[in-house]
């Protein structure tokens, strides 16, 4: 039987802990400040590659490869004014990023699907046991030279001349392994020119760092034991009350540890003089299905739209159509996630509600029915939307679908709350807590002094509160950001 790839090879990934990333940073900085421009792309590159080449060296390979095709590629459609060459040239981007990527990451799954699939027929299917190791960061960094060529070939923007600049775009390590997913457009321009960084931007760059490390080190991972707890495939004690703390959990967890990582990305990037997308809006505010993904992970879901949604036709077609390419895009934007059916389920289901969403709300009108009483609405989807989001994060994190039918059958035909499992409710509802207070006071700024209160107060109360919170609560061992898997 070929065996799925590997998610993540954790004695490697120990190279890529939170201290580890924030160490290698600040000796870029100590040489960053003193070197030319050119010096200072020439040391990021070296440095990007160094990081990268610290999980394993060998793997440098295929970031160089994809970073070298798409460049070429690029030059050529410069000159290339053939319709059908032009087209030639990106089918050749597009195969070699796809191919890589569907080797590592998709090959030992779908032959044991096929495996499996030829099981219910009666068919005996041997195939030859791979061990593939899935590289760090590969869904983000092929992603992202595929946007340069495809807008390339699109013509609306200019290839890069310099392969160094072009290098450093592919390779920038303060998002290479988990994103965001940056635009050629956005990122490269700021490369391929002199930086200078401002007061303010040191000022803002060290609060995402701090931020985004509080979110991901002290309340992702005080939160993470307990929902790992919950969610171990042996587990068959669990309450339908300590499931559903589990998913809230979960969504705490996976929302703090990714975009905590996106901050401290961005942070890094600020001091830097680098302006790195915003990946997160506050995305549990959301009341429904589009708005949500307009604020989570915005970096994949404007890709998903840009380069899948819109060129398989996007909602220029009929309804039936439009409901078919939402659908679509969702399925393979969870396929991007991981190799498993439970992430396919997830892309399904998450396409379903945005189709639902659309036949409703947009296509029949429902929302204007309801506007002369838009406050209560409003508070109704979002609980109700807060609750579907969590219900896909119970398909996003099970391990099997097994196991989500277990949970669901604990929650709603058998639901009761057992008093000794209350260890597992405090933690989620008082670091919960921390996370609503701070979100809804800071609104993702990237300068809380802009904040109300900020000047009479309350700024440095909050700073306390967050240092004391952090060595309290400081958890006994930092845990790999969730996205390094994908």
């Amino acid at each position: 039987m070929l065996a799925a790839p590997t998610a993540f090879d954790h004695t490697r990934l120990m190279l890529f802990n939170t201290w580890t990333f924030l160490a290698f940073a600040l000796v870029v900085f100590g040489l960053y400040y003193v070197l030319p421009f050119r010096g200072q792309n020439r040391m990021l590159l070296v440095a990007s590659y160094v990081f990268y080449g610290a999980w394993d060296w060998r793997f440098l390979s295929l970031i160089f490869l994809s970073t070298l095709i798409d460049y070429t590629v690029g030059r050529r459609l410069e000159f290339e004014s053939d319709p059908q060459r032009r087209k030639h040239w990106l089918v050749v981007s597009c195969a070699t990023n796809l191919g890589l990527l569907g080797i590592f990451k998709y090959l030992g799954f779908f032959a044991e699907s096929f495996a499996d699939l030829a099981g219910l027929f009666g068919w005996h299917v041997d195939v030859v046991t791979l061990h593939i190791v899935l590289p760090v960061g590969i869904s983000f960094y092929t992603f992202q030279t595929m946007s340069y060529t495809i807008d390339v070939y699109r013509r609306k923007i200019e290839p890069v001349r310099s392969f160094e600049d072009f290098a450093l775009f592919v390779a920038y390590f303060p998002q290479l392994v988990a994103g965001p997913i940056e635009r050629a457009s956005h990122l490269l321009p700021q490369l391929m020119r002199p930086r200078t960084v401002r007061r303010d931007q040191l000022f803002e760059g060290a609060w995402l760092i701090a931020w985004g490390l509080f979110k991901k080190a002290v309340i992702a991972d005080n939160v993470a034991p307990r929902i790992d707890e919950v969610f171990l495939p042996t587990n068959d004690w669990a309450s339908g009350g300590a499931c559903l703390v589990a998913i809230y959990g979960f969504a705490i967890q996976i929302y703090c540890d990714f975009s905590g990582y996106s901050d401290v990305a961005r942070g890094l990037g600020k001091l830097m003089g680098v302006d790195i997308m915003r990946n997160f809006q506050i995305p549990y505010v959301a009341t429904n299905p589009s708005e949500f993904w307009r604020r989570w992970h915005i970096s994949l879901s404007t890709w998903l739209r840009d380069y899948l949604y819109v060129p398989l036709g996007g909602n220029r077609g009929t309804r039936l159509e439009t409901y078919r390419n939402l659908t679509l895009t969702m399925v393979l934007g969870g396929l991007w996630h991981g190799a498993a059916w439970t992430f396919v389920l997830w892309g399904i289901y998450q396409g379903l509600l945005l189709v639902v969403h659309r036949w409703f709300m947009i296509d029949h009108d429902w929302f204007g029915r309801f506007r002369s009483r838009s406050l209560w609405v409003r508070f109704v989807s979002w609980f109700v939307m807060f609750h579907l989001v969590c219900l896909g994060w119970l398909i996003f994190r099970a391990k099997s679908v097994h196991q989500i039918g277990s949970f669901l059958r604990r929650i709603v035909l058998d639901f009761r709350v057992d008093v000794t499992e209350a260890h597992l409710l405090w933690p989620v509802a008082f670091f919960g807590s921390i996370l609503f207070v701070y979100d809804a006071w800071l609104r993702n700024a990237d300068d809380p002094r802009t904040r109300p209160g900020w000047n009479r107060g309350l700024g440095p109360v909050a700073v306390t509160a967050l240092v004391i919170l952090a060595l309290v609560f400081w958890p006994p061992r930092i845990q790999q950001f969730i996205y390094f898997q994908f």
